[in-house]
């Protein structure tokens, strides 16, 4: 074999690996963009069968909105301790449960007859205890993994939007409506201008 030819040989080698190589390099060396967190499923809005017997045997709407705001609180307790043990989707399905019971509390109460001062009372109770239950949702929501805490959002933007319902139901008839005068039309009387009494002239 010639000498021309084996450096031709060689030079197509060289350039068939560095063809081969460089793509590699640079495909190796580009950044990689990071994979966007697939969001859990949704937690399911449940009533556990023992409390909702137990809800069912309430005597009357007072005491059943009580049960429903001690089972709501312990499910919240729970999914709180849940979340500090960084047990994620246990604690959403304790948030579902949670959400679950205020809902049902909020659609009971909305069935009473809503000009009442019985009613008005139940919504404050339920107001109080769902302000109390906002920041707690916050706090879980910021050290909860994107994934999981998108639902915890919305179970914290309903109590939010039901705290609302309860305050229109008891700030909504104490509106005092200014009084107009039968005649708007009708100009006020003028004061008659008191008139300096005469005094004779010398």
């Amino acid at each position: 074999m010639s000498l021309h030819l084996q450096r031709a040989l060689m030079l197509f080698a060289t350039a068939f690996v560095l063809g081969f190589a460089c793509p590699l390099l640079t495909h190796a060396q580009s950044p990689q963009p990071s994979p966007t967190p697939l969001t859990a499923p949704p937690p399911l809005k449940v009533i556990s069968k023992e409390e909702r017997q137990q809800l069912a045997d309430a005597k009357d709407i007072k005491e059943r909105l009580k049960l429903s705001i001690e089972f709501s609180g312990g499910h919240l307790s729970r999914a709180e301790k849940l979340t500090m043990q960084t047990e994620y989707e246990q604690a959403s399905a304790e948030v579902g449960m949670y959400h679950a019971l205020i809902e049902d509390a909020l659609e009971n109460l909305s069935a009473l007859k809503q000009d009442s001062n019985k009613t008005r009372d139940l919504y404050k109770r339920l107001e109080l205890q769902l302000r109390g239950d906002g920041p707690r949702l916050t706090s879980m929501r910021r050290v909860t993994p994107l994934e999981f805490a998108v639902w915890i959002k919305k179970v914290e933007d309903f109590a939010r939007e039901g705290r609302i319902e309860a305050l229109n139901s008891f700030y909504g008839h104490t509106v005092v409506r200014d009084k107009t005068p039968d005649k708007p039309d009708e100009k006020p009387k003028e004061t008659p201008t008191p008139q300096t009494p005469k005094t004779n002239q010398p």
